[in-house]
């Protein structure tokens, strides 16, 4: 088997020992055959929503003997039951995506889950619905791969809503003690002081400009600390 890509092995790193692993766009197949050869998952459910990547997965597991991973054809959770998982992983996708794959999934609020989660995009619209919908967000890890940066959260459910500042919905847990850290919390710096000063001087998108500039205070304050 081809070694993982950096942001796939830092996904692998936080799966627990033992775990009952479902893989939601599971794509080629990959993570699921790394996480049973290397007997960190007990079992994976590999679910896609479209056939294409269930068959390559399903030609690599029987080319590199893997076992104990059940393929499924379906929308996000839709095709997985509560009693078969304890660790869900959704990456590769949108984050306004993935939180709609937890949002209609109706055992998704269960204190037994532990989701791991890698937004593409909007990072911060997840965040905020972890945060406002009774999920913690329990540490995130930087990855740098592709000339991109990309968040691995992981979250569990606390039934504890919380309301942050803004600013920490775009950095969530980073934290500036890597050097990732530091180039992923300086890039949604950038953002924010870009889309602030679009609006700085348009009277009526003043809201929006007080919203951004008090992201954008909060975000220079980590790296200032």
């Amino acid at each position: 088997m081809k070694p993982l890509s950096q942001r796939l092995e830092t996904i692998a790193t936080l799966v627990p020992n033992g775990a009952r692993v479902c893989d939601i766009g599971c794509d080629h197949g990959y993570l699921a055959i790394y996480l049973r050869l290397n007997n960190i998952a007990k079992t994976v459910i590999a679910a896609d929503l479209n056939e294409q990547p269930l068959k390559r997965a399903e030609a690599n597991i029987k080319k590199l003997n893997a076992d104990n991973i059940d393929l499924r054809l379906c929308d996000g959770l839709a095709g997985v039951k509560k009693d078969e998982v304890d660790t869900v992983i959704i990456a590769g996708m949108g984050g306004n995506v993935i939180a709609g794959i937890i949002d209609r999934c109706v055992f998704s609020k269960s204190e037994a889950l532990t989701f791991i989660l890698q937004p593409t995009t909007s990072a911060e619209a997840l965040r905020e619905f972890l945060c406002k919908n009774g999920f913690e967000i329990i540490n995130e890890t930087v990855v740098y791969e592709n000339n991109k940066l990309y968040s691995v959260m992981v979250s569990k459910f606390t039934d504890q809503t919380k309301t942050h500042p803004n600013g920490f919905y775009y950095t969530g847990k980073v934290t500036p003690h890597t050097e990732d850290g530091v180039k992923y919390i300086k890039k949604q710096q950038k953002r924010l002081f870009a889309a602030a000063k679009a609006l700085e001087s348009i009277p009526e998108k003043q809201a929006d400009y007080l919203d951004f500039k008090s992201a954008y205070d909060y975000i220079t304050n980590i790296l200032t600390v």
